[in-house]
């Protein structure tokens, strides 16, 4: 093996090793999730409360050209300890619904605009939810898309270190390339033959 080879070698290992070790927590996380996505089935465990209350009218006056969406979303949160983050706010000549949203999580209230009366329905989905929203980006906010991207480039650069490396693996060359095009190939033939 010439000395070029033999660095590339020595790189391709010491890269794929250790992005491997870096990036381990996260991308077993997204194996584990990717069973609990295809079997929501098996890990259903939804809990639902119900709760009734009053605010400010003057936040939801009818006559009002406005209705303040801050003070609401801010006043829920604070009385019901609601998860998750205000995602939607629609306001029409009788009633404000407010949408709360976060991983295997929702709260939805609706409030009479002319009395200040509301009622709330707040759904937790469980543990497996919250891990299987995580996985999807689901309702987790700019920073957790940006773990989910560079997650995958890692998992990119594992596969293609991975590659380079059995080539310079004389003895089980042969075999690990033959394994990856029938890997391949019996991917395609089950996408081809049962997914409809």
């Amino acid at each position: 093996m010439t000395l070029w080879k033999r660095r590339v070698a020595k790189y391709t290992r010491w890269l794929h090793i250790y992005g491997s070790m870096a990036s381990f927590v996260i991308v077993f996380f997204f194996a584990i999730t990717g069973i609990t996505l295809n079997h929501p089935e098996w890990f259903a465990a939804e809990r639902i409360t119900q709760a009734k209350g009053h605010l400010d009218p003057a936040w939801t006056n009818p006559a009002a050209n406005e209705v303040s969406k801050r003070e609401i979303a801010s006043f829920l949160q604070q009385t019901h300890r609601l998860g998750g983050a205000p995602s939607d706010i629609r306001v029409d000549d009788q009633q404000c619904t407010v949408s709360f949203r976060g991983p295997g999580y929702t709260a939805d209230v609706f409030i009479d605009r002319r009395t200040g009366d509301y009622a709330l329905t707040e759904t937790r989905l469980g543990l497996v939810a919250i891990i299987n929203d995580l996985h999807k980006g689901r309702d987790t906010g700019a920073i957790w898309k940006a773990v989910i991207d560079i997650s995958a480039a890692l998992l990119v650069f594992i596969s293609i270190t991975g590659i380079v490396l059995i080539w310079f693996v004389h003895k089980h060359r042969v075999a690990g390339i033959v394994l990856l095009i029938l890997g391949g190939i019996v991917s395609a033939f089950c996408y081809a033959m049962w997914v409809p």
